[in-house]
């Protein structure tokens, strides 16, 4: 079951309320069991098609009721409002052509999520509410915010799917914090971009930052799994491929294991 609401984030208010969705298994209502809970950013586009940006979700719904996976899913729309989404969405301010400056509102996105939201989301379900059973997604700059969320809230999230993310915004504040922060054990992560993301003149220097990441985060202590996917393009429609890959990298525990 699915239930979207209506909500507004202190300091990052919308014109229009945005969506908060929730999405808890099929046997939720009689199962009487606690869950582990994958926070995803960009909700508008992980469930349906017609609140998708483009018209084509990621499917989760579907891959989720096929998968059976024992998981309570939680995502949240973006804004939509001019160019606040990158915003929202990058823990450091950069400037960008076509577009301008971007403010740097990304940890006032993680204050919200891990001070506000995750414990109204563990006080209304029956969740695991501790680290090994707290993951987060997104792909394109909610790539970004995913690996920034797993680094720099490694107290409560244990597993990030980082998913042809925007590498490029601040590469040296990025490795610095790899570099400099504890990370709890257990730590997983999983990343990858499409080859069709970009120009035949560009890719080489997408692919490097990826894999330069990942090496970075294993001799940080990271558990990683990086991965190119030939031909893969920049959408949701792509990216809903992708999905039994990370989950299955993210969550290998079956649901006897879980309870």
């Amino acid at each position: 079951m699915i239930r979207v609401t209506k909500i507004q984030i202190p300091g990052l208010e919308t014109r229009k309320p945005r969506r908060l969705y929730v999405c808890t298994p099929k046997d939720y209502e009689t199962s009487g069991r606690r869950y582990p809970v994958l926070y995803m950013f960009d909700g508008h586009n992980v469930f349906y098609d017609r609140h998708a940006t483009y018209g084509k979700s990621w499917g989760m719904r579907e891959y989720l009721a096929k998968a059976k996976l024992p998981l309570i899913l939680v995502a949240v729309e973006c804004n939509p409002e001019g160019n606040r989404r990158l915003n929202e969405y990058t823990p450091w301010a950069f400037n960008r052509r076509g577009v301008g400056r971007i403010e740097a509102l990304g940890r006032t996105t993680m204050d919200w999520i891990t001070g506000q939201l995750k414990p109204e989301i563990d006080r209304a379900y029956r969740t695991l509410p501790d680290r090994d059973h707290t993951l987060i997604a997104g792909s394109s700059m909610g790539g970004l915010m995913s690996l920034y969320a797993v680094l720099a809230d490694n107290d409560v999230f244990s597993r990030a799917a980082v998913i042809s993310p925007s590498l490029w915004v601040d590469r040296q504040k990025m490795n610095r914090l790899i570099a400099d922060t504890p990370l709890r054990q257990p730590t997983r992560i999983y990343m990858d971009c499409g080859t069709g993301e970009c120009t035949e003149g560009e890719r080489a220097g997408m692919l490097n930052t990826l894999f330069d990441t990942a090496r970075r985060l294993t001799k940080a202590g990271c558990e990683v799994a990086v991965r190119t996917v030939p031909g893969g393009r920049h959408c949701e429609a792509d990216w809903e491929k992708r999905i039994p890959v990370w989950m299955d990298y993210l969550m290998p525990e079956t649901a006897e294991e879980i309870e």
